[in-house]
């Protein structure tokens, strides 16, 4: 018997069929590869795209720079020469250590940012959660004391006193204005046809250090203790007084070499800074003295009364948080006895409170505060802070968060240092600003809360200089943006705990006498609350 064959037609369609099967899947798996590599692509093309922005943005922002230097001084570069032609002043890094800082016309960053509807939503968040506080704080007094009330006596006790600071602040204001700008015209009158300009310069130096250290160093201390000022006053006074220091040393640094390298002319006098020009620098917002700076064309007093409105709802918004979130936790009623776990959830309570506050900080003085005076006295140049918010390092966020405080301290410690040096030991002067930031630091938060207790000495001397060599402007991923913000919740809430603790214990547990150890032991190691 013979088997049956199918047909040849079908047997020629089942293999027509099969081929167009795998023609399809092929063309599928093709189709599938070529998504897949698009999409891939696609990916690098935005990591290359994201790579070659921010290098043409550093690039532009450098020869933008680099232009406005070269316009603003295009002479700095000759000198006349013997014979009355002009030569080209050598450049070397030596040189280029002269230059300072150049002012422009430019808005600050935030003014800009809240043009952008979403980024101002973020400030109405902010501005509801006040509200909140307010209701909360009348719920709470009307459900405590049966009617609606807001007091503000922690407010009251906070800046008690004011007129004590006030005559203060007129002292040392008259001094800073009327004593180093007379020393310094007074020396350059004598320098040129002084026998000894260096015992002329180191004997008015000594002078005028002694002086000093008389009127804005040993005066607002004795005010501040003498008086018992409460914390905002004593705040205003100790960060006037250094504002104070670093203008008229500004002013003494940026007119002294000009004053020893232009000789007059026989029977003309010395060219020295005019006294308005002193003046006006004295309350506009930086630390960099300049005989002009750029300037707007009129005052808008809209925005004037709308940034006053801004800090002193910062102002109430500190209250509200101190009242509703700090006092609760750490007042002795409440206090707990202290062990580890204690410790930790006291720590991690006060993340928030601590956040809050430091932004609140830096919006009401950073932003607000000196673009009121800037707007005031028409001061165009608003870069008082960069975009410290996206910093990937602790390098980048220790240049940007405060832009007039890093000029000041790098432009007079770590430039002078490097200019002393050589050029060499580039980790010591780095290291030595670090110390005396942090001195500074300290210094004013322990002359304004009464005590001594040195931890944001701590951390910003011992954390910060390690995150700062370790977090470096190598470092671009934003999980180091992540990292940045997790430490500094941690330091805002460790902060908060510590020195709140301490209030309260400084007042439970008061001092039994004045001795050297019993001032600088912090009372809540060894305080217990008894009721």
């Amino acid at each position: 018997m013979t088997t049956a064959e199918p047909p040849k037609g079908l047997l020629h369609r089942n293999i027509k069929a099969r081929q167009s099967d795998e023609i399809s899947g092929h063309v599928e798996d093709r189709n599938n590869l070529q998504e897949e590599d698009l999409r891939r692509w696609q990916k690098h093309a935005q990591k290359v795209k994201g790579k070659v922005l921010e290098q043409v943005q550093d690039q532009l922002s450098d020869l933008l720079d680099k232009a406005l230097t070269e316009s603003i001084q295009p002479f700095t570069q000759l000198q006349p020469a013997v014979n009355g032609n002009l030569s080209k002043r050598p450049s070397s890094s030596s040189q280029r250590m002269d230059d300072g800082k150049v002012f422009v016309d430019r808005p600050s960053l935030l003014d800009e940012l809240f043009e952008i509807n979403h980024i101002r939503t973020i400030y109405h968040m902010f501005i509801a959660i006040l509200l909140i506080f307010c209701f909360s704080t009348l719920a709470v007094d009307y459900i405590d004391q049966g009617r609606l009330v807001l007091e503000f006596d922690l407010l009251f006790f906070a800046f008690g006193k004011l007129g004590t600071a006030t005559w203060a602040w007129v002292v040392m204001f008259v001094y800073t204005l009327l004593v180093p700008y007379f020393t310094l015209v007074y020396w350059g009158s004598l320098y040129h046809s002084f026998p000894s300009k260096l015992g002329l310069s180191i004997g008015t130096g000594l002078v005028l250090s002694a002086v000093q250290t008389c009127v804005l160093g040993v005066f607002p201390i004795y005010v501040v203790v003498h008086y018992q000022l409460p914390p905002a006053s004593r705040f205003i006074v100790i960060l006037e007084q250094i504002r104070f220091l670093m203008k008229s040393y500004s002013f003494m640094r940026e007119t002294a070499p000009v004053i020893m390298k232009n000789t007059p002319k026989e029977g003309e006098s010395p060219r020295s800074p005019t006294l308005s020009s002193y003046l006006y620098f004295l309350f506009c917002p930086t630390l960099i003295y300049r005989e002009s700076y750029p300037r707007n064309t009129h005052i808008r007093w809209k925005y004037v009364g709308v940034t006053l409105g801004m800090i002193l709802g910062c102002l109430f918004y500190c209250y509200f948080i101190l009242v509703r979130l700090c006092v609760p936790a750490f007042r002795p009623e409440t206090n707990q006895p202290f062990s580890k776990r204690t410790m930790v959830l006291a720590v991690f309570n006060s993340v928030l409170p601590g956040i809050m506050i430091l932004l609140l900080c830096f919006f009401a003085f950073l932003h607000c505060w000196l673009n009121l005076f800037g707007e005031l006295l028409r001061f165009a140049d608003r870069m008082f802070y960069k975009d410290w918010w996206n910093s990937t390092s602790f390098a980048n966020y220790y240049r940007t968060w405060n832009v007039v405080v890093h000029d000041w301290l790098y432009y007079y410690g770590y430039r002078d240092f490097l200019w002393l040096s050589k050029r060499k030991f580039r980790t010591a002067a780095m290291l030595s600003v670090f110390i005396v930031s942090a001195v500074v630091h300290e210094y004013a938060l322990g002359m304004a809360f009464g005590f001594f207790y040195p931890v944001l000495f701590c951390l910003f001397a011992c954390f910060g200089v390690m995150f700062n060599f370790t977090m470096n402007d190598k470092r671009q991923s934003p999980v180091f943006n992540v990292i940045m913000w997790t430490c500094l919740f941690l330091g805002q809430g460790v902060q908060v705990c510590l020195y709140c603790q301490e209030w309260y214990a400084q007042i439970h547990c008061p001092r039994t006498g004045n001795s050297f150890w019993e001032l600088v032991t912090p009372r809540s190691w060894s305080c217990t609350y008894q009721s």
